[in-house]
């Protein structure tokens, strides 16, 4: 069995409202080294099968057809044996 852990983020030209506002909090209560926060998803998906290729190409496809707006995010994934 394999898993993917699949890291979903903004591109680095698209504001972050809710990374923003959780850089002010953290200003506000006092880490005032905090210059930027930036809020990502973090999706794993498991797969019933061994074969690496298959569940690469798998994940590739989920991420392009359903979990990644390619207008405003970036993806990367990596699998792992359960």
């Amino acid at each position: 069995m394999l898993k993917a852990k699949i890291f979903v983020e903004l591109k680095p030209s698209v504001l972050d409202p809710q990374g923003k506002a959780v850089t002010n909090t953290l200003q506000g209560m006092g880490f005032s080294k905090v210059t930027d926060t930036r809020i990502s998803k973090y999706i794993e998906i498991r797969f019933d099968s061994d074969d690496a290729e298959l569940c690469a190409l798998e994940t590739e496809n989920i991420c392009k057809s359903l979990l990644a707006n390619p207008n405003t995010e970036t993806y990367h994934y990596e699998l792992e044996e359960l």
